[in-house]
């Protein structure tokens, strides 16, 4: 991912709302699934996804101080969103879009920490960030792997691959 054409604040503003929005999402997926162990996992990702947050917007208001985080409506870096369509669709499609945007994540933190040169702790932090979402990506890949061979099971009986 090229972030040359980005000012930092563009950066700092995209990566504030790929964290609020895959919080919220994660959050509401969580509040959708009946199996316990998928939302223990949902609700996981959502609380990393704040934790990156709050450095981010710490690192905002260092770079630029007293002035207010406004979020843009569309983020200026291209990200995919994650998608939650209606309710109907197998949760295996709401996965595979979450990994989409993990991946696409940790491309844009591994580019903005290449970018980033003031501080190389803010630099290691970004490339940490940029490990950790695809660490995420490879949690989903193993639910939306078992998602594809049991979701008909889950709809017959719930909780069919939580285990005993």
């Amino acid at each position: 991912m090229n972030l040359k054409g980005y000012s930092l604040e563009d950066m700092i503003l995209t990566a504030i709302k790929s964290e609020v929005e895959a919080s919220a999402i994660y959050t509401k997926l969580a509040d959708r699934v009946k199996n316990a162990i998928l939302k223990d996992r949902l609700r996981f990702l959502a609380a990393e996804e704040a934790k990156h947050r709050a450095f981010i917007e710490e690192l905002h208001h260092r770079e630029f101080p007293g002035k207010q985080i406004v979020l843009p409506e569309r983020t200026p870096v291209p990200i995919p969103d994650i998608l939650i369509p209606a309710e109907h669709v197998p949760v295996s499609k709401v996965i595979k879009s979450a990994m989409d945007a993990e991946r696409a994540a940790s491309q844009f933190y591994s580019a903005f920490a290449r970018s980033y040169t003031k501080d190389p702790k803010v630099s290691s932090m970004l490339q940490y960030f940029a490990s950790m979402e695809m660490t995420h990506y490879e949690l989903l890949e193993r639910e939306k792997d078992m998602a594809d061979k049991l979701e008909d099971f889950d709809g017959m009986w719930p909780m069919m691959h939580a285990g005993p």
